[in-house]
């Protein structure tokens, strides 16, 4: 790169133009013949995942290629939820949630709640699937194949009993977790019946989480309920007490990162732009699963506010930035 930087103009635009253009034609050649991770290669300086996805698309995963086509959907983040899916299919649960775990915070949003969504459907069909062939097996005759999973445990308490589970109740635990960055209904509603299951483990199966959610299933009932519009007022009282409460200092940022993401969710923008000007220390970065000040200004058009708080935090970059936009939407509206 740096002896093309010292190359004088034109020529340098020239010779870069050619260099990717020979990059995007090798990189082709090198997928048209299965040659994933060579192809991904070449056309990672282009910035061009588009061709490599198709022909991710394309890959019917054997004993040879699947090492290589999970390492370029998943660890190179070209295709992420095709990767997790895969991994799944061959190397298990276990494997898939301790890969994840180890990704998840350098994945862009969209592309963890792809995998998210890919781990609950996995599960919520692993456990259904079995609880509904422990019940044949107890009552010779299959249940309704209407019936969710937790009509299915609550018509048939019998299943839990003695301390019986039908799925490895960590990796309950961890896909009940990763199920916090969902929002489509579908999802949440299996998320849901994942925690029903949950509550009604046995206390030893019920392993404590980190705040806000140290009781997983409650925590997590509560959040997911709410996201769907139900028990909301209960699950906003819970949430900011947690938010007001916990330090900090001791747990992090955690419990007032899911109350300002239950604020977003009930689309209470401007409000949850209060309570991160009033929760969130101006030393303190919150992480990726939280909304930022600028996201929350504009949602809620509270433009005013958004640069009293970056002012207030000598936030000069932020500031900057919210003062242009919202001149600029301004300037648009009128």
């Amino acid at each position: 790169r740096g002896a093309l930087d010292e190359l004088p103009e034109p020529l340098r635009s020239q010779t870069e133009e050619a260099y990717l253009a020979a990059c995007r034609e090798v990189g082709q050649l090198m997928l048209d013949a299965g040659k994933y991770r060579e192809g991904w290669m070449y056309l990672r300086p282009t910035g061009d995942k588009e061709p490599v996805r198709e022909a991710l698309g394309r890959a019917i995963p054997d004993d040879e290629n699947t090492e290589e086509l999970i390492e370029v959907a998943l660890h190179e983040a070209v295709s992420p939820r095709r990767g997790i899916a895969w991994m799944l299919a061959h190397y298990g649960t276990c494997n898939s949630i301790t890969t994840f775990e180890g990704l998840a915070s350098n994945l862009p949003r969209e592309d963890q709640q792809a995998c998210a969504a890919v781990l609950v459907r996995h599960l919520h069909d692993e456990l259904i699937g079995n609880v509904r062939s422990n019940i044949e097996q107890q009552e010779e005759s299959l249940p309704p194949d209407e019936a969710t999973l937790t009509e299915l445990v609550v018509d048939h308490p019998w299943l839990l009993q003695n301390e019986s589970y039908h799925v490895d109740t960590s990796h309950l635990g961890a896909t009940v977790r990763f199920a916090r960055l969902l929002t489509d209904p579908q999802l949440l509603r299996l998320a849901l019946a994942l925690t029903e299951y949950g509550l009604r483990l046995a206390r030893l199966h019920q392993f404590p989480g980190e705040e806000p959610f140290v009781d997983v299933y409650p925590s997590h009932r509560l959040l997911f309920s709410a996201t769907l519009g139900e028990r909301v007022d209960e699950a906003v009282r819970f949430f900011a007490k947690k938010a007001r409460e916990v330090s900090v200092e001791e747990h992090g940022t955690g419990a007032i990162e899911a109350y300002l993401v239950l604020l977003v969710r009930l689309e209470r923008y401007e409000e949850a732009l209060e309570e991160m000007g009033r929760l969130v220390p101006s030393d303190v970065a919150l992480s990726s699963y939280a909304p930022t000040m600028l996201e929350l200004a504009r949602e809620s058009g509270a433009w005013e506010r958004y640069l009293e708080l970056a002012r207030q935090r000598e936030d000069a970059v932020g500031f900057a930035a919210g003062l242009v936009e919202s001149r600029t939407r301004v300037t648009e509206a009128s």
